[in-house]
């Protein structure tokens, strides 16, 4: 692989074998930790050692089979029965770790409609286990090949709708690259593809408070696979926009994307869309298709999850001086903290979500967008 086209890898799997890389400990420390059981795939996720949807999705349903083949090596199953209970129980707890994240849901539900079809006919507990672990297996041989597809999707967009195609930036948040996917990312993704060919001067990206998820990954991932960049503060993005016409469009990922293309993705999103549409600058949501969640009709459905205070009062990083990890406080005792993980962009601020079937752009004269009839095509 040229150094170009090099990527981070953040899912090492073999069958009955997960490791994950801990985010929480980048960009000081690159440290792998194995995965051996549903709980250990859901600490990480809930933990966020493990984070973006995609990933998450991932490392649940591998977790899971894992989990599922170190039991069946050992004998623990001793009914087709058994061994279906035991993933359908799995699956479901699982689907606790991130409530809003769309990804983890829609591969649970695949894979527990796998699961009773397979057990009608399955002649052995094995017969049942292999069946998810290979559905599982599949997904992460997928996840890479749709993110290649919304990068190359999204790089068409782009240029074609660009009014200085010789001279575009671009600004994104959080982090939606090969750490938050099996590989290559979703507007990360997009970014790549638009260095690999030419297109790209610079790339901006947001510190993303509270958790830091821009300058701790993303600059790292930037870095890593020499992506011209500079890193900015999230309360920063106005005045970039204002000061530096060449940044053409913000392209952000998705943790849930509603039918009329209400989208809830990491807070500070929402305010990047409306200084986007201030600006006239394109607003981009990369997602595969297993973040749309056609049963949720707008933003209004979408639950956001609460996250522990602790995330917005207390800085982690390593200490100049001597390169030791330390966490920090830095507001005051007994002060109030509203912290949600996601806020929602309305339709009417977004100009296309790039997904691996192609680039969806609202019907003239509409505010929202008409994802059905554009995945029933």
């Amino acid at each position: 692989m040229s150094n170009s086209e090099k990527t981070l890898e953040a899912i090492k799997y073999t069958r009955g074998s997960l490791c994950i890389l801990n985010q929480l400990v980048l960009p000081h420390e690159t440290v792998f930790e194995d995965v051996f059981t549903v709980q250990d795939g859901h600490a990480a996720i809930k933990t966020m050692k493990t984070r973006g949807a995609p990933a998450i999705a991932i490392v649940a349903a591998l977790s899971l089979a894992v989990d599922a083949n170190t039991r069946l090596e050992k004998g623990e199953f001793s009914t087709v029965q058994e061994a279906s209970e035991f993933l359908q129980t799995s699956l479901e707890y699982l689907k606790t770790s991130r409530p809003t994240a769309v990804n983890l849901f829609d591969a649970a539900a695949k894979l527990s409609e796998l699961i009773s079809i397979t057990e009608k006919t399955a002649k052995s507990p094995a017969d049942v286990i292999n069946a998810y672990i290979e559905a599982a297996e599949q997904m992460l041989v997928d996840d890479v090949k749709d993110n290649k597809n919304i990068g190359k999707y999204g790089a068409q967009y782009i240029v074609e709708n660009a009014q200085d195609k010789e001279n575009i930036c671009v600004l994104t948040h959080c982090n939606t690259g090969s750490l938050a996917t099996a590989g290559w990312g979703t507007a990360l993704g997009i970014i790549r593809d638009l260095k690999l060919n030419g297109n790209l001067n610079h790339a901006y990206c947001t510190e993303t408070r509270p958790y830091n998820q821009g300058s701790r990954l993303t600059a790292y991932e930037l870095v890593y696979e020499d992506i011209p960049a500079t890193l900015i503060c999230d309360s920063m993005a106005s005045a970039l926009l204002r000061q530096n016409p060449q940044v053409q469009a913000i392209i952000v990922g998705a943790d849930r994307v509603a039918a009329n293309g209400d989208t809830a993705n990491k807070i500070g999103t929402y305010q990047l869309a409306i200084t986007a549409k201030h600006h006239g600058i394109m607003f981009i949501v990369a997602a595969p298709v297993t973040s749309i969640d056609l049963s949720t009709k707008s933003g209004k459905d979408i639950v956001i999850e609460q996250r522990p205070a602790e995330e917005l009062v207390t800085v982690a990083g390593i200490r100049v001086q001597d390169n030791e990890p330390t966490t920090i406080r830095t507001a005051a005792e007994k002060i109030g903290v509203w912290n949600p993980s996601f806020d929602v962009t309305p339709s009417s601020l977004i100009s296309a979500i790039v997904t691996e079937r192609g680039a969806i752009v609202k019907n003239p004269g509409q505010e929202e967008f008409d994802i059905a009839s554009f995945l029933a095509q």
